[in-house]
């Protein structure tokens, strides 16, 4: 099976697991004229600031498109970006299926009622660079400090104008991201799963939108990801409450189950 294949199997993996709060209402100014001349490197740069910025609260949401076939995956949580360390609580469109809690990590990704053959009170480790396709959608959750390393890549990028977002002014700007130019320029802690996907995705330009805030921190982010010819995702990361305490911790190596776990990989 080619890896391209076996990114829409990921894709799979998540098809077949489903058979708000605002921000400050403080608005700030934007100064138009700077941010169209420097839209690519404030694009660019969002993943320094990101790693920077402390803890936030999260948002995501994913939608996959395969034919005629919308399914939308959501999640909430918080993200210690100096520790690379974040827990999200993932709900998938079947409402019987209790949500799977995500623990996201430089180099690890834990899941709990991931289900597949995993007992209910114990997590599963998988390593996303081992995923073909990086972990950016393969189950359900876009890392947001690796959804900011992608605009690392950059291609092309125009400015949009500016918006209210949660009570606050935000500029945003869209365009196009190449993941091997940004597993090329990626953090090492991000580096290995982007050359993952770079060898996964179908088409290597993935289009983008951002809105940055008055620091240039990521309010909003959203990327869209082919596999094939007909599969889409479109995953959208927000992130508000910046400095809320967000309290995580690596699941115990007692409490991680090691026994086989079923996919839902099709056969090459």
């Amino acid at each position: 099976m080619d890896r391209r294949k076996a990114a829409v199997g990921a894709l799979a993996i998540v098809l077949t697991a489903v058979v708000g709060t605002g921000c400050s209402s403080r608005t700030v100014a934007v100064s138009e004229p700077a941010a169209k001349n420097g839209a690519r490197a404030a694009v660019r740069g969002a993943a320094d600031v990101l790693a920077r910025a402390g803890t936030s609260r999260v948002r995501t949401e994913m939608e996959l498109r395969s034919g005629g076939t919308r399914l939308t995956i959501s999640g909430v949580g918080g993200f210690d970006f100096a520790r690379h360390l974040g827990r999200i609580e993932v709900t998938m469109p079947d409402d019987h299926r209790r949500p799977v809690t995500e623990v996201l990590a430089r180099g690890s990704l834990y899941m709990k009622h991931r289900g597949a053959g995993v007992p209910a009170d114990k997590w599963v480790r998988v390593d996303p660079a081992q995923l073909p396709d990086g972990n950016l959608v393969a189950n359900g959750v876009t890392d947001p400090l690796v959804a900011a390393e992608l605009l690392r890549g950059v291609s092309s990028v125009r400015y949009a104008g500016t918006r209210e977002l949660d009570g606050e002014r935000v500029r945003r700007f869209r365009g196009t991201a190449d993941v091997r130019a940004a597993a090329g320029e990626a953090s090492p802690g991000s580096r290995a799963q982007l050359d993952a996907a770079a060898k996964g995705f179908s088409r290597r330009a993935v289009p983008f939108e951002v809105h940055l805030d008055e620091e240039g921190r990521v309010r909003r982010v959203r990327h869209t990801f082919v596999f094939g010819t007909e599969e889409t995702v479109v995953s959208t990361v927000e992130l508000y409450g910046f400095g809320e305490p967000v309290a995580v911790e690596l699941p115990p190596a007692a409490d991680v189950y090691t026994g086989r776990i079923a996919t839902a990989l099709p056969r090459s």
